[in-house]
């Protein structure tokens, strides 16, 4: 361990085997971090606890929250933020969008592919029992064509930093990929707390995501739309991303809705309004497919719309993203990610996949069950962090439980090893000093007609418990601004 001589971080220890993300292996101030590290500096613990209190209060009152879903009862919780930036220069930004726009490309022409000719399925590349073996995959969407061809329209890419200094995907998340409102309050508190801060870097904004979010989704309008009317449609108050989900409305101009709000009149939707009916065009959906129309999909759905998808079928609405999306965030195709990448874009992978394993393959299976101590079991069709077994962190009796439930549905898990994710100091309220903490990075891709857009920011986030992998904010996890420097 290595105590750094600063202020502020007068206690903060460095562990050298771990990827320190603002110090180097010899333990030195990295370039990009000396001067915020310096302005930081002249603070005292004492004073950065009164601009950490502020900026939670900041949240509270703005009502940024999100909700926790547990065994016994449910709770609404600020969303924990650290006010010490993540900084990613240029160069290495550059690698992160180009690798985040190769993926959603590919993955929007597998869905293609997947529910038309399926010719990745002939030539032998990807098994047709994992296609329809899927949760997620909608044999409905087969012959559908989207308006724009356009599935996943919001891609949001998981992205680490290993040990080796290399970034790596560590999963796709494309079916409602959320997160994105609380990139642009954490700039926003951040800049309300030390705005004399961002005077000494050139860094781009992350504020202009719902105005090009908006242009992308207007530019896959149904055909025949001149000026298309878009809405946001969510669940109610009561779902775990809902303050996402009117600040997206907001932001962007548009109304939120619910599913009581909009009808279906000879398959064309219609939006409810005190001066009469109003035809929606484009409905960004934070709704999951099997809860969208109760006459195609789940019929005790209270949060659908009847006959949304029959006007989905003629052309006459935009879903966004489309349904059956998620057949390709399903961890089990991931696995197969790099053979994508190069069908149908000929180009090898930018950003490198972690190395995994899926327990549906007898080879694969036989070394999980007999590494698990050493691997990390993940569901493939659970979001959140929920369901992931840590091997390392199990006792023998949790093992075999863990062995148990992959053998009775091996279809359904996926192992990976346990990758040392980079730390990055981090407040912790309860030790009242910087510490140590794991954190990733999800990218946020927007795909259009011929558009496209990536959040030059991304959600840095944070697995606030000492020594945890798990970063999402379900399980405890908070998160930092992301700061991506312009090029000089």
């Amino acid at each position: 361990m290595t105590n750094i001589e600063n202020k502020i971080f007068s206690s903060y220890e460095r562990d050298s085997e771990l990827y320190d993300e603002i110090f180097d292996a010899e333990g030195k101030l990295k370039e990009v971090y000396q001067k915020l590290f310096s302005l930081y500096g002249e603070q005292s613990i004492d004073d950065y606890v009164k601009l950490n209190t502020k900026a939670k209060a900041s949240f509270f009152n703005q009502g940024i929250t999100f909700q926790v879903y547990g065994d016994k009862e449910t709770k609404e919780k600020i969303f924990p933020f650290d006010l010490f930036p993540r900084i990613i220069d240029a160069t290495e930004w550059d690698i992160i969008e180009k690798g985040s726009i190769q993926r959603s490309k590919a993955l929007n022409l597998f869905l293609w592919d997947i529910y038309h000719d399926k010719n990745i399925i002939r030539d032998g590349i990807v098994p047709m029992d994992l296609i329809s073996s899927s949760a997620n995959y909608l044999e409905q969407m087969n012959g559908i064509d989207p308006p724009g061809g356009i599935y996943n329209h919001i891609s949001g890419i998981d992205v680490i930093k290993h040990n080796d200094g290399k970034y790596y995907v560590l999963e796709d998340n494309i079916r409602c990929p959320s997160g994105v409102s609380y990139v642009i309050c954490n700039r926003t508190a951040l800049k309300r707390a030390l705005f004399g801060v961002f005077n000494h870097y050139q860094t781009y904004s992350v504020t202009n995501y719902a105005e090009n979010l908006l242009d992308l989704l207007e530019s896959v309008k149904p055909q025949g739309v001149d000026i298309p009317n878009c809405v946001v449609i969510t669940p109610g108050m009561y779902n775990s991303a809902f303050y996402e989900h009117s600040y997206l409305a907001k932001t962007m101009g548009v109304e939120l809705v619910e599913g009581r709000d909009l009808f279906v009149e000879n398959d064309f939707v219609y939006m409810k309004t005190i001066k009469g009916p109003l035809k929606v065009d484009i409905i960004y959906r934070r709704i999951d497919d099997q809860y969208i129309d109760p006459l195609e999909f789940k019929a005790d759905s209270a949060i659908g719309v009847p006959g949304l998808f029959a006007a989905y079928k003629k052309g006459n609405v935009t879903l966004a993203n489309a349904p059956g999306t998620g057949v390709a965030d399903d961890k089990a195709v991931y696995t197969y990610m790099p053979q994508i990448i190069k069908y149908y874009l000929d180009e090898e992978p930018i950003l490198s996949n972690v190395h995994t394993y899926h327990c549906s393959r007898p080879e694969e299976l036989k070394y999980v069950l007999e590494n698990i101590g050493n691997l990390v079991i993940k569901p493939v069709d659970e979001a959140g962090g929920y369901g992931i077994s840590i091997g390392n962190r199990l006792s023998k009796e949790e093992i075999e439980v863990v062995k148990a439930e992959i053998l009775a549905s091996p279809r359904k898990y996926v192992a990976q090893p346990i990758m040392s994710l980079s730390v990055h100091p981090t407040y912790i309220d309860d030790s009242e000093k910087f510490e140590q903490r794991h954190v990733d990075l999800r990218t946020f891709t927007v795909l259009g007609k011929d558009k496209e857009f990536v959040l030059k920011g991304g959600l840095t986030r944070v697995a606030l418990q000492k020594g945890n992998l798990i970063v999402n904010s379900s399980q405890g996890g908070g998160s930092k601004d992301t700061w991506v420097l312009k090029s000089i």
